[in-house]
């Protein structure tokens, strides 16, 4: 009879069989080693911080490669800034004129009296206005 005892009589044992050989998922394991920069042979012997020199290294360079990939279009942007504001500029004052001389014209007798008070013409009559002053 089994009764409850506190002290183990053996070890735990771990018995793994592998049930077949997969060659995929050796080719991908392969292919992982490649990228990680770990060795494809494994008769290289190895040195202590190897894998993790190697994923620094790999960690660098992708990050060189993202900042120069990166200046380009960051640069395009600002010059496509420049050109709008630019643009901006040069037509805002001249589609205000517009708009204003549009106004302005629907109304002729108002266009008129604008230009006949703007212009200075020296061969016009002059207009005499009666002085109601007088003198003591």
């Amino acid at each position: 009879m089994g009764l409850f005892s506190p002290v183990k009589r053996r070890a735990n044992q771990f018995n793994y069989i592998p049930r077949y050989y997969d060659p995929e998922k050796e080719r991908r394991e392969q292919r992982r080693r490649e990228l990680r920069g770990e060795s494809v042979d494994d008769t290289t012997p190895y040195t202590p911080g190897k894998y993790i020199r190697t994923v620094r290294e790999a960690r660098a360079e992708r990050k060189e490669q993202q900042k120069q990939s990166n200046g380009t279009p960051r640069a395009l942007f600002v010059f496509g800034v420049a050109i709008v504001v630019l643009i901006a500029y040069m037509l805002v004052p001249r589609i205000a004129n517009i708009i204003t001389m549009a106004g302005k014209q629907s109304n002729p007798e108002v266009r008129q009296a604008e230009l006949e008070s703007e212009v200075f013409n020296p061969y016009a009559p002059i207009t005499i206005v009666p002085n109601d002053y007088q003198e003591e």
